[in-house]
């Protein structure tokens, strides 16, 4: 399946606004990566498009002048990208139109999960790389093995990728993937989707296989990508990382 059937990112303008938006058809989601104009022609804009799509739910990334704005209309914060607009904040903001995709009925276990990560020290040197592993960086030619690998793991995700033309396109548009191997089995990876425009990454695509947790790996593979995109002046980095996975959370946290 070409990725145009997943998304498609597009510039919608009127005649107080502009923005930048992605119609995403694999997730039901409208996402908003940057705007400018008339705040309420925006968030009107913005429904409109969920509506005729058929989305169950919006994205914006919101500066900070404007979330008040956003949250009078409905829009509830989900998160704070620090610096994410080249030095100024960022809300997380979104709308859903299906209220089963709002409700979530483990919030105790989430929050107990949040205490256990934040309990967790902070640690700031490279991990180190197992004997008899490899860490390099993927390829479009990775992609048929990487898919199987995010396809053996991961039940639902936000993006295909579990399609490998998917993960070929999006490198090709300049996402950084790293992996850890082991005797030619590819056992973790992880991604930088980077914003040349703002100058910030999000860290993605994180998977590895559960034989092999416990050995650091994601915390490797983080902290290589974070050196790779250094050397490209990229020195805001981010993640939006499920709030039930401890292992996911305390990568990033560490």
């Amino acid at each position: 399946m070409s990725e145009l059937k997943y998304y498609m990112n597009s510039t919608i303008s009127g005649s107080d606004f502009i923005m930048k938006v992605c119609l995403d058809w694999y997730s039901l989601r409208l996402r908003v990566d940057d705007y400018r104009g008339n705040i309420y022609a925006i968030i009107k804009e913005i429904n409109r498009l969920a509506k005729k799509n058929f989305f169950t739910k919006s994205f914006v990334k919101v500066r900070s002048e404007h979330w008040r704005s956003f949250l009078s209309r409905g829009f509830m914060v989900e998160g704070v990208y620090s610096g994410y607009f080249r030095g100024s904040d960022a809300y997380c903001m979104s709308f859903y139109y299906d209220e089963r995709r709002r409700i979530s009925n483990q919030w105790k276990k989430e929050d107990e999960i949040l205490q256990r990560v934040l309990r967790l020290s902070i640690q700031t040197d490279k991990p180190l790389l197992p004997d008899s592993f490899v860490l390099r960086k993927a390829t479009s030619e990775d992609a048929s093995i990487l898919s199987r690998l995010y396809g053996s793991i991961f039940v639902s995700y936000p993006t295909p990728v579990h399609d490998p033309a998917y993960l070929s396109s999006v490198m090709e548009e300049g996402s950084l993937f790293y992996i850890v191997e082991k005797e030619g089995q590819i056992v973790s990876a992880a991604s930088a989707e980077i914003n040349y425009t703002d100058y910030n990454a999000e860290m993605t695509d994180c998977v590895t296989l559960p034989q092999f947790r416990g050995h650091g790996f994601m915390r490797l593979l983080i902290y290589v990508l974070g050196e790779k995109l250094k050397d490209q002046r990229i020195y805001n980095l981010y993640s939006l990382a499920r709030s039930q996975s401890f292992g996911m959370n305390a990568a990033l946290h560490q």
